[in-house]
């Protein structure tokens, strides 16, 4: 089972962290096998119960991964902004199946949905094709410094070994995670305990819905001297009410009573309906914990138009553009190291809409300061030198 641990020689003396054998071994020998350990759910089942079986789930994650893979990304390096570059071509054409926005959406998803997102370089030297992998088929393989030596993917009982010693066929990019040194910790994991009250919420309703939404009633026996039924008695009342008085298709239907049995009709109380609320408070938890403000989400609440404005460039603000710099950052130091160059990829905020109120502000401080030098205007901008500049 252990058998990457005895391949090779051992890896030359070099400079490492102090704590990092203790890492790397608490990252070999820790539960799970290798996931995340602190918690029993796992990538699989959250996504399966969070994202495939939650509506709020699902649409929380595809309204991030599909605003953040949509907005446009620059690339310059101290001195100037490229319009063509070998890391743009390679971002806006990924891969032949797939365009910027596919390869990033499906990137940002699976940070979402597990905290780690990992790209595929192919090709010798400067990638030819980039490729998302599944993070719930990768698995970290510390060194004896604690630091990855390698990744391996998993399909079935095949596994692939991407060598890190040699290169850096993968970029590993996790969200921070105050107790894994390897994985990364995300938005479904943390409200894994509201999908599960509100999953369960959804299947009350649905057998609310089927027994005409209510609690039909109670069968009351008035036997001679406080009798009971017989057993055989019992099991045929129970089967005719199974087969012909429950269930949709059923509704309505009168019911024949004999033998001493009598109908009291019975309802909710107030109390009994507070399920609803439930719903919409663990809906409220789920779009909290991955950043999202609810009526983005049509949770109900306040969602007058300027609020919804204000909801918008809150969401750019403090969700979509974080998560956007961070990942565009990793790839672009990532990708340098192929290139040759330092370059750094990020958002170019003055064309995203729901910014454009506070880029218009920012514009007309810096355009009316009369201290500032063209030159240090179009820095603070963020734009490239005029030619006549350099």
């Amino acid at each position: 089972m252990f058998d990457f641990l005895k391949r090779g020689a051992a890896p030359p003396e070099r400079k490492a962290s102090a704590t990092g054998p203790a890492v790397g071994a608490a990252a070999r020998w820790g539960g799970a096998g290798g996931r995340v350990a602190w918690t029993p759910r796992d990538t699989v089942s959250l996504t399966r119960t969070g994202f495939q079986g939650n509506p709020v789930g699902f649409r929380a994650v595809r309204v991030i991964a599909e605003a953040a893979a949509a907005l446009p990304l620059v690339l310059q390096d101290c001195e100037r902004r490229y319009e063509a570059h070998p890391v743009l071509d390679l971002i806006r054409r990924p891969n032949p199946a797939q365009g910027k926005a596919e390869l990033f959406e499906a990137l940002y998803g699976q940070l979402l949905l597990s905290g780690n997102g990992y790209l595929e370089a192919v090709g010798e030297g400067f990638p030819a094709e980039l490729h998302v992998l599944r993070s719930d088929r990768m698995a970290v393989v510390p060194g004896p410094d604690g630091w990855p030596v390698g990744y391996d993917y998993t399909v079935g009982s095949r596994k692939h070994r991407f060598d890190m010693t040699t290169g850096a066929p993968v970029c590993h990019i996790r969200s921070f995670h105050p107790q894994d040194d390897h994985y990364g910790f995300s938005p479904m994991q943390a409200a894994a305990t509201a999908v599960d009250v509100h999953n369960s919420a959804s299947r009350w309703s649905k057998a609310l819905l089927d027994n005409a939404a209510r609690p039909s009633g109670a069968i009351v026996y008035k036997g001679p001297d406080g009798g009971t039924l017989a057993q055989d008695q019992y099991d045929r009342l129970v089967s005719e009410m199974e087969m012909h008085h429950q269930g949709a298709r059923n509704a309505g239907r009168p019911m024949l009573l004999e033998g001493g049995l009598d109908w009291k009709p019975m309802g909710f109380s107030p109390s009994d309906m507070e399920f609803q609320k439930t719903k919409e408070a663990a809906a409220r938890e789920i779009a909290i914990a991955f950043g999202v403000p609810p009526m983005l989400l049509g949770i109900p609440g306040d969602a007058t138009y300027a609020n919804y404005q204000e909801a918008n460039r809150a969401f750019y603000r403090l969700t979509v553009v974080p998560l956007v710099t961070r990942v565009a950052a990793a790839v672009s130091h990532w990708l340098s190291g192929f290139e040759g160059g330092a370059v750094e990829l990020r958002p170019d905020l003055d064309q995203v809409p729901a910014l454009a109120a506070e880029r218009d502000q920012q514009w007309r401080r810096v355009g009316e300061a009369a201290f500032l030098t063209q030159a240090e205007k179009r820095a603070i901008l963020g734009l490239p030198r005029l030619a006549e500049e350099e």
